[in-house]
């Protein structure tokens, strides 16, 4: 894990190294001070030679101003290593979540990987700069000052340092219980983060429910959880810097009084003596350093610890060795021999054969959980089929790269996502370039045009997250407008117009009928009514493909499409 971690200092080595130079020469340059008051007190103070004296302070004055810049240096530059090596693990596990499957975003809470991008990654970046800087600078003062004591008066320097291997136990355990106390604590956060998101995301349905009292018992619940995991990591740090504080003024008083012994028995001057007084307390600090890096580095390690473990989920879903674009394609589709399950579980499609002709609307009917969606989903690679292949013109689907089979392929849901920005953003993701013209042509034919003119800002109308401030109809206008811009050859339609109202589904059907000209078009619907015109239907049950064949054929046979219509009609009447 930690040779994982020294890997992202790669590309900054020029200033890690400016940043740790500065540091150890920060650290020498303290070391000096005592040294020089031993001096100034033996052999300056008693030549009575105010000149030499302040030539020798103008010397120290050098000294504290190269030492200030080298604070800024160390303060400023430093960080900036630790945020630019927090910011690129960041950025790589947004990358690394992106080229997920549906299957690890089924698995996955979007809380949980939202605190996996935020607050486990938070003090990484501390751990990033202080980390190696203070582990060594903490060694180098600590061995520094024990060696310039032995030079002073070895006995005392021995006696000085024998507290030291007990605090070190002391370290050490400390640490341990740290970085369990605090990976708990990241967990914690990650269900809470969970938890807020769904009832804030859902307050529409919280209120519909009147189910605020329960929500705020499940916050309460939770928002103890994680007090009482804060509580328990302060709980070890307080005892941990209690103990080490103890220690560390042990190891001065024992100093005092045994320096004091030395001075009266002739062994130590009095400049040697303050210069020891001095250097304990430089003997200390990497102590507290110590103390600083138990409650540092188990937050920045468990915090990396799971970004490694995610890290570690590798997408199911990749290109090929020699994957290749297509620059385009006349959308003749051929399912040959697939089989499908979700996750080793029961196989929801088995040894499916279908081809379809390009520029055919094929339309796919029959009860929930047959397999419509997932014959669909497996066209775009959202999943992968266990067994056989999907053709796109003859060539595998997967010997084109996905982000080009995609490009080709366009889908409109029942559940329209729209992102929380204007109008105009919302239709330009289907073509991130494009002009005015060009969205306002897509909105036309999509038939939103009234719509857009008449709302005060007109493009740059702010929509709300998820597009809350628009109607469902006109979502689904905007979604279609989108796809539109987007110009795909193969186009799915998943239930698009089922959670309409008759006089919208009617208006919109009319925008997905122009929307699927020239294009090769596969449907999924309950209202059967809305797909009587497609090319084909196939029925789709448990047992696989039923039935395929045009509205009337289908009638005519009186099987399970017929039975679906006669129920359908009934329902109606």
């Amino acid at each position: 894990m930690i040779r994982s971690f020294f890997a992202y200092y790669k590309p900054y080595k020029k200033l890690f190294l400016l940043d740790f130079s500065c540091a150890v020469l920060l650290a020498l340059l303290e070391l000096i001070f005592p040294v020089a008051v031993n001096q100034a007190i033996d052999r300056l103070l008693p030549g009575r030679d105010w000149s030499i004296i302040l030539l020798a302070s103008a010397g120290l004055l050098f000294f504290y101003v190269l030492n200030t810049i080298m604070h800024y240096v160390v303060t400023y530059w430093g960080h900036m290593l630790g945020i630019n090596i927090e910011t690129d693990i960041r950025q790589e596990l947004f990358e690394h979540i992106q080229r997920q499957s549906f299957h690890f975003f089924d698995n996955h809470k979007t809380g949980h990987l939202l605190s996996r991008l935020t607050t486990d990654l938070f003090d990484i970046g501390e751990t990033a700069h202080h980390g190696p800087e203070d582990l060594f600078i903490a060694l180098m003062s600590l061995f520094g000052a024990f060696f310039l004591m032995l030079t002073i008066n070895w006995k005392l320097a021995c006696m000085t340092f024998i507290l030291v291997p007990i605090l070190g136990v002391f370290i050490i355990l400390f640490n341990l219980k740290m970085t369990h106390a605090t990976d708990r604590i990241y967990q914690d956060i990650a269900v809470f983060n969970a938890n807020v998101e769904n009832a804030i995301g859902g307050i529409r349905v919280v209120q519909a429910f009147s189910n605020e009292r329960h929500e705020r018992h499940q916050f309460y619940e939770n928002n103890k959880l994680y007090r009482k995991a804060k509580l328990s990591s302060y709980k070890i740090m307080a005892t941990s810097i209690t103990t080490n504080y103890f220690f560390m003024r042990l190891i001065t008083l024992f100093t005092l009084v045994s320096g004091s012994w030395f001075v009266i028995h002739g062994e130590l001057s009095a400049g040697q003596f303050v210069a020891f007084l001095l250097l304990s307390n430089l003997f200390v600090q990497p102590i507290e350093k110590f103390n600083a890096i138990i409650e540092l580095y188990p937050k920045g390690f468990a915090g990396f610890k799971r970004f490694l473990k995610l890290k570690q989920s590798a997408p199911e879903i990749v290109n090929r060795e020699n994957a290749r674009d297509i620059l385009s394609i006349a959308g003749r589709i051929d399912y040959c021999k697939v089989s499908f399950g979700y996750e080793g579980k029961r196989q929801v499609l088995q040894s499916v054969d279908l081809h379809i002709r390009p520029g055919e609307t094929v339309a796919f009917v029959g009860p929930t959980g047959a397999g419509k969606t997932t014959i669909c989903s497996l066209l775009p690679r959202f999943y992968e089929v266990s067994s056989g292949k999907i053709l796109i013109d003859g060539i595998d689907i997967r010997d084109f790269k996905l982000s080009s089979l995609r490009r080709h392929i366009g889908l409109v849901q029942q559940d329209v996502f729209l992102f929380s920005g204007t109008l105009r953003e919302n239709v330009a993701y289907g073509k991130l370039d494009a002009t005015d013209e060009e969205i306002w042509r897509v909105i036309r034919l999509a038939r939103l045009d009234d719509t857009v003119k008449n709302m005060p800002d007109g493009l740059d109308t702010v929509i709300g997250e998820r597009g809350v401030k628009l109607s469902g109809g006109q979502k689904q206008r905007l979604s279609i407008a989108r796809m539109f811009l987007k110009d795909p050859s193969i186009l799915i339609l998943d239930e698009a117009t089922s959670a309409l109202d008759t006089e919208t589904e009617a208006a919109i059907q009319q925008s997905l009928e122009q929307l699927s000209k020239e294009r090769t078009t596969l449907i999924i619907a309950h209202r059967l009514a809305t797909i009587k015109n497609a090319d084909r239907i196939i029925v789709v049950t448990e047992q696989g493909i039923a039935e395929q064949g045009t509205h009337e054929q289908l009638l005519k046979q009186k099987g399970v499409y017929s039975r679906l219509y006669e129920s359908q009609f009934a329902m109606n009447i």
